[in-house]
């Protein structure tokens, strides 16, 4: 077993010097910053009378900033600029259903828009280019609610045309003239393959992949003259890389690639539609530039912060960068750079409240029980951190990963005396394919295990109270808190599930319409309900509920359509009946997770007192 981290030795804190909730749950000052294609205008998110909105003001001044959105409700934090520069695009759904709207605002008027006005239709953005102003491509299910469409949507007008009728596809790519080329089919045995577009309007497979390497292979764009596909696919190696495919050949090239860790993100040219930039989340984000200009300005980027470097939005001729520097222990910074003359201006800080408040997060690793490599983050308290209150906190997906950068509720663990412990469990992505199979089917098994070893790690280390261990989650990591009760309550005192699914074999037979084409991944992942129930009821907290007997807090929105309300209902059912009813807070306003600060708010305060019971941690105040 081996570690990276180092605690620091501190001295404790009092209550007193608690950081409130409400700056670490509350809204961020401004976050999102984006430059317009033409390069006359900065957007951003920010507070607009306590609520999220969009605001612009022209590149060169720090006058002139003004709200341009007026949202009362959830707020406003998914937008992107419309090619013509004039307009702001963005997304709204209602209260956390997930059937997006979108939205257009005039930057100068602050006329808003409502461009896909359909009760049940989820609008997504499939392509736009920068250098095509009048028009930008989105989808609809509003035909058959399994599939979206291809619309032209003139800009100008508001005006819906569609451009393609869906053959089966999960997600479309479009050309440089914003013809739609390229899609990826869904095949029965969980596989994916890409398929191309001919001229006459035909489609052909340019790259069928198996179930192993089907959630990495992602089509991302075509070069300038539409001959070759820039795809991310783990296919042939056991990372995911970047490749360029020979439309007409099938020939490969490889773009970037890392022999431990998956592609995390590409960011192509809007002109030229060469790749400009490659990132890699290891232990901290790496990136770096197939292209030496663009790799030149990245070095100089690096010498202005020892944050990790993300480019945030480019204008049209890629000669002006927003980049932001992403602190795990620190707000973010952003600058606007200017690549021509190699100068950059400070923009803002998202939460600038925080810095120097918080606590350093170390990446650690250790050894599963049947010798697989497990990453993860530890945040410690003050103080000497030794044998302290320790709690897990279990990351969703479970195809996602905990990254280095700040998460407010690993520093409000630690801030409130808690050694904070994030664990990539198998399963997670971004180390690998066979890391991220190696989770398939083990949901309640060894995916469970990895959370075990990695208490037991920090027991051993001297670092955690073994009498002392928490739970936390949302999503999978919700379902996790469940089984860590349901399934070995003699190691956590406490467990709190947000969002998280209690059995399994009705949580798959709920899924939203939209996630149907990807049902044969999902059952190779978890389990088929059609021909497996037992299975995923043996995984099923429900299904143990009478060994269920630790302090619990169960939190759920009643408007979420990944985990329905009913997971909640019927865990807490259950348990009521047994004796042992959990605290359960229900918002009627909230979907899969909890967006509006003041919901936020009620749940860390009730929280934060749960902690404190049954661990022995600090808390601010009695709960809200």
């Amino acid at each position: 077993m081996t570690s990276t981290a180092q605690h620091p030795n501190k001295t404790p804190a009092s209550d007193t010097a608690l950081i409130p909730r409400a700056e670490l749950f509350g809204n961020p000052e401004q976050i999102a910053p984006s430059i317009s294609p033409d390069g006359r205008w900065l957007a951003w998110v920010a507070p607009d009378e306590g609520v999220l909105n969009l605001w612009v003001r022209p590149v060169g001044t720090d006058e002139d900033a003004r709200p341009v959105t007026a949202d009362r409700d959830r707020g406003i934090c998914q937008y992107s600029w419309a090619p013509d520069s004039d307009h702001l695009l963005y997304f709204r759904d209602q209260g956390g259903d997930e059937d997006e709207h979108l939205f257009d605002v005039s930057v100068r008027s602050g006329e808003v828009r409502h461009l896909t006005p359909f009760d049940g239709v989820k609008a997504v953005l499939v392509a736009q280019n920068d250098h095509i102003s009048d028009r930008v491509l989105i989808g609809l299910n509003n035909t058959n609610p399994h599939l979206h469409d291809v619309y032209a949507l003139h800009v100008a007008t508001g005006e819906l045309t569609k451009v393609l009728d869906n053959p089966g596809l999960l997600g479309f790519v479009a050309d440089s003239q914003l013809h739609v080329r390229a899609g990826v089919r869904p095949n029965p045995d969980g596989g994916r393959t890409i398929m191309v577009r001919e001229v006459d309007g035909a489609w052909r497979p340019l790259l069928t992949v198996d179930r192993t390497d089907a959630g990495s292979t992602v089509p991302q764009a075509f070069d300038r003259d539409g001959r070759r596909l820039l795809v991310q696919t783990s296919a042939g190696a056991n990372t995911a890389r970047v490749l360029w495919i020979d439309v007409a050949t099938g020939e490969q090239e490889v773009v970037a690639e890392d022999p431990d860790y998956d592609v995390s993100s590409v960011s192509t040219d809007a002109l030229t539609h060469q790749p400009l930039i490659v990132s890699f989340e290891r232990d901290r984000l790496h990136t770096q530039a197939p292209d030496s200009e663009i790799e030149r300005d990245l070095n100089k980027l690096a010498a202005l912060d020892d944050g990790d470097l993300v480019v945030a939005s480019s204008d049209r001729e890629n000669r002006r960068w927003i980049v932001s520097y992403v602190h795990a222990n620190g707000p973010t910074a952003s600058y606007l750079y200017d690549r021509a003359t190699s100068q950059h201006t400070f923009l803002f800080y998202d939460r600038p409240g925080l810095a120097g408040r918080l606590h350093d997060v170390e990446p650690f690793s250790f050894t599963a029980r049947d010798g697989l490599r497990i990453d993860g983050y530890l945040t410690f308290p003050e103080g000497n951190a030794e044998k302290v209150p320790t709690v897990l906190l279990v990351h969703g997906g479970p195809r996602a990963r905990d990254v280095w950068q700040l998460r407010p509720a690993a520093q409000w663990l630690a801030d409130r005396g808690y050694l904070c412990v994030q664990v990539n469990y198998r399963g997670s992505t971004g180390y690998g394919k066979a890391f991220t199979a190696a989770g398939n089917r083990e949901w309640g098994g060894k995916m469970q295990d990895d959370l075990l070893d990695a208490v037991a790690w920090v027991v051993e280390a001297g670092y955690a109270d073994p009498a002392r261990i928490g739970i936390y989650g949302g999503s999978y990591g919700g379902y996790a808190a469940l089984a860590a009760a349901a399934f070995t309550p003699e190691v956590f005192r406490c467990a709190i599930d947000v969002c998280g699914p209690s059995n399994l074999e009705t949580l798959l037979r709920a899924i939203p319409p939209y996630w149907t084409p990807m049902a044969a991944e999902m059952y190779e992942a978890v389990g088929n309900p059609d021909t497996e129930p037992e299975f995923l009821r043996s995984r099923s907290p429900l299904s143990h509920v009478e060994n269920m007997k630790i302090p619990l807090m169960i939190v759920q929105g009643a408007n979420d359509p990944r985990v329905p309300q009913s997971e909640s209902d019927q865990i807490v059912a259950a348990l009521r009946n047994n004796g042992v009813p959990p605290e359960y807070l229900l918002f009627d306003d909230e979907g899969h997770g909890l967006e509006k600060p003041e919901n936020r708010l009620t749940f860390f305060a009730r929280a934060e007192q749960f902690l404190a019971e049954h661990l022995g941690g600090h808390c601010e105040s009695e709960p809200a």
